[in-house]
């Protein structure tokens, strides 16, 4: 199997996380230059969570059979 080459340069990213950086160290920790706090705020306003979207609608019915 060949070995992968390096890519050079940085990634494409999004603008509000420009200059982000991900590294994990020697014990294994992930170290970040941006809080946690606000990469999770990020993540929830731009990526759609695949386990929610079918179960979306049904648990809004489900709601609303309930009300009745």
């Amino acid at each position: 199997m060949p070995k992968k080459k390096p890519q050079k340069g940085n990634p494409e990213v999004h603008d509000e996380l420009k200059g982000f950086d991900i590294k994990i160290n020697e014990f294994g920790e992930i170290t970040s230059n941006i809080g946690v706090d606000k990469l999770n705020d990020f993540l929830d306003e731009n990526v759609e969570d695949k386990k929610l979207v079918d179960r979306g609608d049904s648990a809004q019915n489900s709601d609303s059979q309930e009300e009745e």
